[in-house]
């Protein structure tokens, strides 16, 4: 058993996101684990370019509102607490309202091949973004 080194804060790549955005990477597993989750905060109307996982990715919100957009044009509202899971493959974007930081946590795994693990694709537009929202009431 062992501590894992903290990393210091990085500010997200603007190539992968639109807006403010830094992390923390809370674990990056090492051979054989394939673990990786990171503490994300976004600045208010921040958010990541398109993307998909090739094994899946599962949001856990932290703090205010996260958005996660799906290319039918779901974009869901996710509470403190609320854990939302996207599927091997599919494209999604998540970042916070307009009007408020937002926290979660990103938990994802390496392919284990060297394949890449995230395919990122182009900026989510504004009317995207502005899509009407849902809520899991």
């Amino acid at each position: 058993m062992e501590f894992i080194k903290s990393q210091p804060t990085s500010k997200a790549p603007a190539e992968w996101f639109t807006g403010d955005v830094w992390w923390d990477v809370i674990v990056a597993g090492r051979e054989p684990s394939r673990m990786r989750a990171n503490l994300v905060r976004f600045a208010p109307g921040s958010r990541t370019h398109w993307h998909a996982h090739a094994v899946g990715q599962t949001l856990h919100v932290v703090s205010g509102i996260a958005l996660i957009g799906t290319r039918d044009g779901t974009v869901l509202e996710g509470r403190p607490g609320e854990t939302v899971s996207c599927p091997p493959g599919e494209e999604h974007w998540h970042g916070a309202v307009p009007d408020r930081f937002t926290e979660h946590i990103a938990m994802w795994e390496g392919t284990g091949d060297g394949s890449p693990e995230t395919q990122w694709a182009e900026p989510v537009t504004d009317a995207q973004y502005n899509g009407s929202r849902s809520r899991n009431e």
